[in-house]
């Protein structure tokens, strides 16, 4: 009998497995905003809607580079050749740490090409090859992340097709069975046990871009993707606008992995919980307080309030921002980002407590914290710069001590009081 790697599957039908296991593993993605606050599973689902101009394809291209999956497959449904020809000259130059060794990044990634100007039909069908692809890669062990760019161009080859087929259209031209389609797809992701032996288990996490006229997240194939995906980072045109890159809003968007993979960051460090917790309060607060600011200027608001504005400013410009075009900022392992997050919240939350400590003639406001610690907030500033190859032992020993100097220059500023 011959035996022989390739096998003949429908793509539109899903393959077999065992049984569907709960995720307990995360996707490190190597961008802060994501593993920080809101990270997915291997074998989960999430969505990256935004405007033209947001950055879905260079995020969805940096989870291809810098994630932890064994496997990636990227399709590009409908987008501009130039970026499938960009995945071409940039990724055989790329490599990634596999087992401590350096490998070429082509050699764990598939592509599926489906650009814009070829038949509707092969649009509709590269979504279908590409997830069955992950799954011929699922079934042999493997951890796969696929990239989905962009479903809104697949969910249009769809609509083409319906019309032609002179079916009774639904919202926005769309079929009536969209939603099912998505549905049907998403569902394709997880983390399994493989039929066959030896027993093993594998993940297809699904990442799809969505482009919704206009950036208007009400669009029908935004709104079936949000009913239905777990993870759902959500970019904002006015902070793409400003430069700030990735452009994620952390007030929209949402991670329902958050609880699953607790046990799995705390392995890392015990408080990751409550440093995220902490940190999205802080956002959280800052919005609130912008308003207030713009009415009646920043003079009107208490010192704890002026506090959390800086911080968060911080949070913002130095921790959620990163320049993938730096030798130093093009990624970012898990270490570095909950040391960042530590050292961050450890400041916030002495600065807070100063300030509650001490009233009257010894009270301290946020001007003379920010006086005493001019040194201490542009060191907090610079932790971005340290390299992201350096093991976790160097960002262990550095960050503590980072923390345990914020600590110790509020102790002083106590004594002196």
């Amino acid at each position: 009998m011959t035996v022989m790697l390739f096998q003949r599957w429908p793509v539109r039908q899903a393959r077999p497995c065992v049984e569907k296991l709960q995720g307990k593993e995360a996707l490190l993605t190597c961008e802060r905003v994501i593993d920080a606050l809101f990270p997915v599973t291997l074998g989960g689902t999430a969505a990256v809607p935004g405007a033209f101009g947001c950055g879905k394809t260079v995020i969805s291209q940096a989870l291809s580079k810098y994630s932890n999956s064994d496997v990636v497959v990227y399709v590009g449904c409908g987008e501009r050749g130039n970026e499938m020809a960009e995945v071409l000259s940039d990724f055989p130059e790329l490599t990634t740490m596999i087992d401590g060794k350096e490998e070429p990044i082509m050699q764990r990634t598939t592509l599926v090409a489906n650009t814009s100007n070829m038949p509707v039909a092969a649009r509709e069908a590269s979504i279908y090859t590409g997830v069955t692809t992950a799954e011929y890669f699922r079934d042999q062990g493997y951890n796969v992340a696929m990239m989905a760019d962009s479903t809104s161009r697949w969910a249009e080859a769809l609509r083409e097709i319906s019309g032609r087929l002179a079916e009774m259209p639904a919202d926005a031209g769309y079929p009536a069975y969209l939603g099912a389609r998505l549905a049907s797809f998403y569902e394709r992701s997880g983390r399994v046990t493989c039929l066959g032996n030896p027993v093993r288990e594998g993940s297809i996490t699904i990442v799809g871009a969505v482009s919704p006229p206009g950036g208007d997240f009400t669009d029908p194939v935004t709104s079936a993707t949000l009913s239905i995906v777990q993870c759902f980072w959500g970019l904002d045109k006015k902070l793409a606008q400003r430069k700030h890159f990735p452009s994620v809003n952390w007030n929209i968007s949402f991670s329902k992995y958050i609880r699953i993979l607790a046990p799995y960051f705390e392995t890392y460090d015990p408080e990751y919980s409550m440093l995220q917790q902490q940190m999205k309060e802080i956002l959280q607060k800052e919005d609130d307080l912008q308003e207030i600011v713009q009415l009646v200027g920043k003079d009107s608001l208490s010192e704890d309030q002026k506090c959390t504005l800086e911080v968060a400013k911080i949070i913002r410009e130095d921790f959620l921002q990163q320049n993938g075009f730096t030798d130093y900022d093009f990624m970012c392992p898990l270490a570095k980002t909950i040391g960042m997050m530590k050292v961050i919240v450890g400041f916030h939350e002495a600065a807070q407590k100063a300030m509650a400590e001490f009233s009257g003639e010894h009270k301290v406001g946020w001007n003379s914290i920010y006086a005493s610690t001019k040194g201490l907030i542009k060191k907090i500033t610079d932790m971005k710069f340290e390299l992201p190859r350096q093991s976790e032992e160097h960002f262990r020993k550095t960050f503590v001590a980072l923390h345990e100097e914020v600590l110790a220059a509020f102790r002083t500023l106590a004594e002196e009081k």
